[in-house]
């Protein structure tokens, strides 16, 4: 597989970068989950069911690489997100951010959902520049730093535009840059282009691998499709179904940069995708006969 390289799947890694054990590359690790399962409590009658989402979760994110998980539907994808953010605990094991555990808010991070939550009162430059007046960025340089994000992502012209005026697209780019633009060191990404055409879909994975090339900040991405995984990522992390253990992590090793309009003609995107499909849908399989 000389385009996707095969990782250890076990909680050695995770615990060598946060636990103290010698490792050549622990400073470089941003994110580890260490052991992480995750249960919630659902009400039931007159009764409370336990439903597992995650079961001892271990793999690690490291400084300036994006991660992509990919899994089927309710496999606990978004949960590690919002573990990561600080919006909800696990109810085992470890979530370490910079080798300190996540037990609150995590306002180092950056967060984008599928929904784009722009401020519908607020213009798309208002919206841009919201972060930097929150920090308290004089008007003169959060306009010009807003106009050249807004810039980057083709959106000139349509700074005075409210949410509503805007397409989906130029919605989830303004949402994007939004994040981007006060710098946080690792952003989460929660299927961002999920509800979007496939065409609309291609420009903003465009938009996003020219920014995060120019930028190379930490990312996590949640997504379904194997084609967007292995177009951004240097790193797949494959989920099972519910609940959601890590199956296998996979090294993205195709060249970069990357054109995502002509990625399936790129020499061992084929092989990768097999690869990473042969995995991924004997876990769609289990899932459908499990159900039925």
């Amino acid at each position: 597989m000389a385009f996707l390289q095969q990782s250890s799947t076990d909680g050695a890694a995770a615990r060598a970068a946060v636990g103290g054990t010698a490792v050549a590359d622990a400073d470089s690790v941003v994110i580890a989950f260490d052991a992480v399962s995750k249960a919630f409590v659902l009400p039931r009658g007159h009764d409370q069911q336990e439903l597992l989402a995650l079961d001892r979760v271990s793999f690690t994110i490291r400084k300036n690489e994006f991660t992509t998980v990919v899994g089927p539907s309710g496999c606990g994808k978004s949960t590690l997100l919002r573990l990561v953010a600080g919006l909800t605990p696990p109810s085992g094991g470890r979530t370490i951010y910079k080798g300190h555990d996540v037990t609150a808010l995590n306002t180092d991070v950056g967060v984008v959902t599928q929904d784009s939550n722009l401020f519908p009162w607020l213009t798309m430059l208002e919206n841009v520049e919201f972060p930097l007046q929150l920090r308290g960025i004089g008007a003169g340089e959060r306009r010009e730093r807003s106009r050249e994000w807004i810039s980057l992502v083709g959106l000139t012209g349509f700074e005075h535009h409210y949410p509503y005026q805007l397409s989906g697209g130029m919605q989830k780019r303004a949402a994007i840059i939004r994040t981007m633009i006060y710098e946080p060191d690792v952003i989460l990404m929660d299927e961002p282009f999920g509800p979007l055409d496939a065409q609309t879909r291609m420009l903003l994975q465009h938009d996003l691998l020219n920014i995060w090339q120019r930028d190379k900040k930490t990312i996590l991405f949640i997504t379904h499709d194997l084609v967007e995984a292995i177009a951004l990522s240097d790193t797949v992390v494959l989920m099972t179904k519910r609940p959601g253990q890590v199956k296998d992590v996979f090294h993205v090793t195709l060249p970069r940069p990357r054109d995502v309009f002509e990625i399936h003609a790129t020499p061992g995107f084929d092989e990768a995708y097999h690869y990473l499909w042969d995995h991924f849908k004997t876990e769609l399989r289990e899932r459908t006969t499990a159900q039925l």
